[in-house]
């Protein structure tokens, strides 16, 4: 679960990193008395969207009056933001962040992140703040510092010190920067996060860190735990598809391509779209319905699969398991005619039942295409995604 910028700094001020002052606003006059009641020779209006590139994309305004602040928080509000994290489609801005103006020195650029190679936490930092951190990585790995943290131990003071001196920073700021950074840390590991990242971190003319941009995503397999974060969930920043799969307990992640997947498991549905694209395909969605979906389930699914209107043809790629094969049938049966589907539907199952599956299937008079295998049912539904076009 991803959350704005203004929530991330709030969090992260509980737990001892300094941020600027600021309020988040949903109007233009609700920005006008923030900035008065900052004070501040300037304000910056901040569009408050879940991806970055936000100032290139015309969603960061600096501003010298109130007066100048409503007006661009005017401008921002209801604006559709288009970054290279958002894609084509862009974001419409609810939502701003009207903070303090700083005297800033110097960016740079800290996270804490899980390693899956390494299997542990990583405190990773770069000189080059204010840039996309991937840019940076493309064009000169040597500038991005790594410390690996054993989650025993947490992040130790010596470690601390080897990143902020790698960074270059003064004494003086060095020695403050142990408590900034294991403070980070201890966030990120109460809170379940997966990423915390702060770009541009700044050293002010104070000689001050600050945290001036921030970014937290969290387990949501461990939002259980953490009732409170999951209040700052932002609808109008998730694929409508996504959230209705989410009230089914299904996994839907949309793409761009036209051939739908439906498959049980994160491992089946990495493999289903990469031999999709071997075979000259390109997945339109996946929709992962767990080891022990019903009947009921694998309705709602095709509902969700079928409502985004690029799908040329259905995948259906199971393991049956918990979820036996001739439940499947019959769920994708019942589904099919109710739903009346019109795109043809390829289905490669194998495991517990399979034959009564595939005879229920064969049985229904609908035409479904049942495959051999699994390289068989992707050159099956990618040919019949491209004759249905």
């Amino acid at each position: 679960m991803k959350i704005h910028e203004y929530q991330a700094k709030a969090i992260l001020a509980r737990y001892g990193v300094p941020t600027p002052r600021g309020e988040v606003a949903f109007t233009k006059d609700e920005a006008r008395a923030a900035a008065v009641r900052l004070g501040t020779p300037v304000v910056v209006v901040k569009a408050q969207i879940h991806a970055g590139g936000r100032g290139k994309a015309g969603g960061v305004k600096l501003a010298r009056s109130a007066d100048e602040a409503a007006e661009h928080a005017s401008r921002i509000l209801g604006m559709k933001l288009v970054t290279p994290q958002t894609g084509a489609e862009g974001r419409i801005v609810h939502r701003l962040l009207v903070e303090e103006g700083l005297d800033i020195k110097r960016e740079l650029y800290l996270s804490v992140l899980v390693d899956r190679a390494v299997e542990a936490p990583v405190l990773m930092a770069s000189a080059s703040g204010g840039m996309e951190i991937e840019e940076v990585a493309r064009e000169n790995p040597a500038a991005i510092l790594r410390e690996t943290i054993h989650p025993a131990v947490g992040l130790q003071p010596y470690q601390a010190r080897k990143i902020a001196f790698g960074l270059g920073l003064a004494p003086e700021v060095a020695g403050a920067s142990v408590a900034f950074f294991q403070s980070l840390y201890r966030a990120f590991m109460e809170t379940d996060a997966s990423l915390v990242e702060i770009n541009p971190l700044v050293v002010t003319g104070e000689g001050k860190l600050v945290a001036l941009d921030a970014k937290m995503t969290f387990d949501d397999n461990a939002l259980y735990r953490h009732k409170e974060l999951r209040e700052l969930r932002d609808l109008d920043e998730e694929d409508p598809l996504e959230i209705e799969a989410s009230k089914f307990g299904l996994n839907y992640i949309k793409l761009e391509g036209s051939v739908a997947c439906m498959v049980n498991g994160a491992g089946l549905a990495m493999s289903t779209m990469d031999i999709i694209k071997l075979s000259g395909g390109s997945p339109a969605n996946f929709l992962d319905v767990g080891g022990g979906a019903s009947a009921e389930q694998v309705k709602n699914a095709f509902k969700i699969l079928l409502s985004d209107k690029n799908v040329r043809a259905v995948f259906i790629n199971i393991f049956g398991g918990i979820l036996r094969c001739d439940v499947l049938a019959t769920g994708v049966v019942n589904a099919a005619k109710e739903l009346q589907i019109k795109v043809p539907v390829v289905v490669r199952m194998e495991g517990t039942n399979v034959d009564q599956g595939k005879q229920i299937l064969r049985d229904s008079g609908l035409g479904f295409t049942v495959a051999a295998g699994m390289k068989d049912g992707a050159e099956k539904v990618v040919a019949l995604a491209g004759s249905s076009r």
